[in-house]
């Protein structure tokens, strides 16, 4: 089993280097770890018929892990610039692509990843305003098109002037690490998805229930088509809400 680090921030000292090393520090307990610093390397993408050996070391690299953990800032309300640049770099061989252009997860599937990342903003706006959502979602839109399966997520909030992680913090990143280190074949998520999906139908259900009983008393519905109308239409937008909410927005954000 082998957990490989990728930093993407100038300071690799810095809070998101050092939850990085946190995490690392948590899965060395029964696994290989190791980290790069893109910092250090000098990536530039792929061009026609011509060697690019920084992005084949960092290939082989990729290669050889078993879970990636991606660490990066959130600069200007975005990924770090140092991130995206491998990203972007990266991305014609994340997958391969078929003949129209449409990625095909290929070499990196079932692997396995978490991402951190951190930003100034405190616990309640971050949770309020999202700000660190764009960053997840550069990383994760990367990651899940070379077919990589997601364990967990890490965020730093008020990180203005942090020199130190907090205990806790600490605690997470390293409890994270060795959840990360135990491998997993596969997705193992499906039994759980569903029953998780059984109980949101079963509770938009009896909320859409007792909406429908309100609307009742002030609109009478005692023809069968307009009661099913009624239930179907707000059921629709109770669980399109929530399924939006934690499908897009909702990020573990504190």
């Amino acid at each position: 089993m082998h957990v490989l680090g990728i930093l993407g921030s100038h300071q690799p000292d810095g809070v998101t280097g050092k939850m990085l090393q946190a995490v690392l520090k948590g899965a060395n307990e029964t696994a290989t770890t190791d980290w790069i610093n893109l910092a250090d390397y000098e990536i530039k993408p792929d061009h026609d018929n011509q060697p690019n050996p920084v992005l084949d070391k960092l290939e082989a690299k990729l290669l050889a892990a078993d879970v990636w953990v991606l660490a990066a800032p959130v600069y200007l309300g975005s990924l770090s610039g140092v991130m995206k640049n491998f990203l972007d770099c990266f991305r014609s061989r994340i997958a391969r692509y078929n003949a129209v252009g449409e990625a095909v997860p290929d070499r990196f599937k079932n692997k396995h990843y978490v991402t951190i990342t951190d930003c100034y903003a405190g616990g309640i706006e971050n949770y309020v305003t999202g700000v660190t959502d764009a960053a997840f979602k550069t990383m994760d839109k990367f990651l899940t098109m070379g077919g990589l399966i997601k364990l967990r997520e890490i965020v730093i909030t008020h990180t203005w002037g942090m020199q130190t992680l907090a205990p806790a913090k600490q605690a997470e990143g390293e409890r994270v690490g060795r959840q990360a280190a135990r491998k997993k074949e596969r997705d193992d998520n499906t039994v759980k998805r569903y029953i998780e999906l059984f109980f949101m139908i079963a509770v938009m259900a009896l909320v859409t229930m007792g909406i429908e009983a309100g609307i009742g008393q002030l609109v009478p519905l005692h023809n069968f088509w307009a009661y099913y109308g009624v239930f179907v239409l707000v059921f629709y937008v109770l669980l399109a809400s929530i399924l939006h909410f934690f499908t897009v927005v909702k990020h573990r954000r504190r």
